[in-house]
């Protein structure tokens, strides 16, 4: 007689606990491609998805990367880093043309230029108390900043790139030293960091909060160790509202941060200048009364 009693069965116990696997691997797989799409969208401005390795708040950052690693400000760098500092005040006019020999980097130690990061400001409208105590509308995009891999004979120095006309990046100027671009580069997941030109204060924005990330921003927030949006805001109002662009404090010369402070031209064989102070740098010659222009003095 036929046993039609039920009988345990190991074969489809094992069937079924491979589906069960199975869906619970599509899942997995799910949850962990809209967690890198999630980083993609809430990312700080040097973050990469899966698909897309370019910061996706960064205009143009393909440019910005063929510009940093391309020959002529490889070579420019170059120069830069074989041409004594000058001194004196930079507002005296100490600007001097670096020389042109046919291979810049032949007798300097090897370094590559850092993957360029960006340089935030606060916007004049912000400043002026015009614009909402908003991460849009306080801090704005001006520049991308690059250090090197290796100090090179004892010196570092800054690439910056600015938005050319039409779209893409060209190299602004070559700074002595880091500091730009090492504050920079300290933007982390779900933060924004931001410069206070005029004092050279340095802060990280946390949604709506300002964290001091150097001694002249915390100077900038009265001591604080954070502070509102809309407290910094009335704080940078006090202090600059009335050194806007237009302004007696702008028209005299001693404008820093703000509107035309960052104008350069868009030609790239313009004459490379070295302007002396103690914020030595090298710019285009279009770029060069804009570093003249600032003096007070930039620690980076």
């Amino acid at each position: 007689m036929r046993d039609t009693s039920c009988t345990s069965d190991p074969g489809g116990r094992h069937l079924s606990g491979m589906r069960a696997a199975s869906r619970s691997s599509r899942l997995s797989l799910v949850i962990a491609l809209s967690a890198s799409a999630l980083l993609g969208v809430v990312g700080p401005a040097h973050a990469a998805v899966a698909k897309d390795p370019l910061p996706v708040d960064i205009p143009d950052y393909q440019a910005a990367l063929n510009a940093v690693k391309s020959i002529d400000v490889r070579n420019a760098v170059c120069r830069f880093l074989s041409t004594p500092l000058p001194t004196g005040d930079i507002g005296g006019g100490s600007v001097q043309a670096l020389p042109e020999p046919a291979e810049p980097c032949q007798n300097l130690p090897a370094f590559t230029i850092k993957d360029p990061v960006a340089r935030n400001e606060i916007t004049p409208a912000f400043v002026a108390g015009t614009a909402k105590p908003l991460p849009t509308e306080a801090v704005k995009l001006t520049q991308l900043v690059s250090s090197l891999s290796a100090t090179v004979n004892g010196r570092t120095a800054t690439v910056m790139l600015a938005p050319t006309q039409g779209g893409g990046w060209h190299l602004a100027a070559i700074r002595d030293g880091d500091t730009e671009a090492v504050y920079a580069g300290k933007a982390a997941l779900g933060t924004l960091v931001f410069t206070e030109p005029q004092i050279r204060g340095w802060y990280q924005l946390k949604l709506t909060t300002v964290e001091p990330l150097n001694d002249e921003a915390r100077q900038g927030l009265g001591g604080q160790s954070s502070a509102p949006l809309g407290d910094y805001q009335k704080l940078v109002k006090a202090r600059y509202a009335d050194k806007l662009p237009g302004s007696a404090y702008d028209t005299n010369g001693y404008a820093s941060g703000y509107g035309s402070a960052h104008t350069a031209t868009d030609d790239p064989s313009s004459t490379l200048l070295l302007t002396g102070g103690s914020s030595a740098a090298l710019a285009l010659a279009g770029g060069a009364v804009f570093l003249r222009h600032r003096r007070r003095p930039n620690t980076g």
